[in-house]
C-alpha cells in the first residue's frame, strides 16, 4: 500500500472514529436511547457520509462494506462513548469537539477519494463536503432533529473550504499528507470558532430573526 492510501486510511478510520463517538453520544445525551440505540447511531453516524459518496461515485460495493476496518472502528467508537456515558452525557463541548474532528477529517478523505476514483475538481470538493456532513445529518433525522447542516450554523461551510484546500493543492501537484492536515486543521478550526462565537451563515434578506431558544 502506498504512503497516499496509507494516509487517507488512517484519518478516515480516524474521522470514523470521532463520528461515532458524536453520533453514540448525541444518542445518549438527546435521545436517550439504549446500548443497541447508541450504538447504531454512532455507526450511521460515522458511515453514512461515506457510503452516500461511494454510492454516488459507482464505487461498488462502499469502503464500509468491502474493508471490515471500518464496522470494527464505528462500533468499538459507539461502546466507548457508551461505557463513558455517565461522565459525558451532560457536557456539550464532548459531541461538539468530536462532531468538529469528524467533519474535517471525512471532508479531506472524500475529497481525495473522489480525486482518485476520477471525479473533476468541483465534483470532488461537493463529494468531500458530503462525506463531512451526510452521516450527521441523517444523526438529526434519526433523533428528529432539523440537520445542522440546513440550519444557519456554520456546518457545511468549513466542510467545503477543508475540501477546496485538497482539490487545490491536487491541480498544483502537491502530496497529499500536508494538504490533508491542513484542510482538515481549517475545517475544525472554522467549525469551533464558529460554534464559539455563534456565526452563522447567511440569511435570506429581509428574514425575521429565529426566537430565542
Amino acid at each position: 500500500m502506498s504512503t497516499t492510501a496509507v494516509t487517507a486510511l488512517v484519518l478516515d478510520l480516524a474521522g470514523t472514529f470521532a463520528f461515532a463517538l458524536n453520533g453514540a453520544l448525541t444518542a445518549v445525551r438527546v435521545a436517550r436511547l439504549d446500548i443497541v440505540g447508541v450504538v447504531t447511531l454512532g455507526m450511521i453516524t460515522a458511515l453514512g457520509g461515506g457510503i452516500l459518496r461511494d454510492v454516488l461515485l459507482g464505487a461498488l460495493p462502499p469502503a464500509t462494506f468491502s474493508d471490515w476496518r471500518y464496522l470494527v472502528v464505528a462500533a468499538v467508537g459507539g461502546l466507548v462513548a457508551f461505557g463513558l456515558s455517565r461522565q459525558l452525557e451532560r457536557l456539550a463541548t464532548p459531541i461538539t469537539v468530536f462532531d468538529a474532528l469528524g467533519l474535517g477529517l471525512f471532508a479531506v478523505t472524500g475529497a481525495s477519494r473522489a480525486l482518485a476514483l476520477g471525479a473533476g475538481a468541483g465534483q470532488a470538493v461537493l463529494l468531500g463536503a458530503l462525506t463531512a456532513v451526510g452521516g450527521g445529518t441523517l444523526r438529526d433525522v434519526l433523533v428528529r432533529r432539523v440537520p445542522t447542516v440546513l440550519s444557519s450554523e456554520l456546518y457545511a461551510i468549513p466542510a467545503l473550504l477543508g475540501a477546496g484546500v485538497v482539490v487545490v493543492a491536487d491541480r498544483l501537484g502537491a502530496g497529499a499528507l500536508v494538504p490533508s492536515l491542513v484542510g482538515a486543521a481549517l475545517c475544525i478550526a472554522v467549525r469551533l470558532v464558529g460554534v464559539r462565537l455563534r456565526l452563522e451563515a447567511p440569511h435570506p434578506p429581509g428574514r425575521p430573526d429565529a426566537d430565542p431558544e
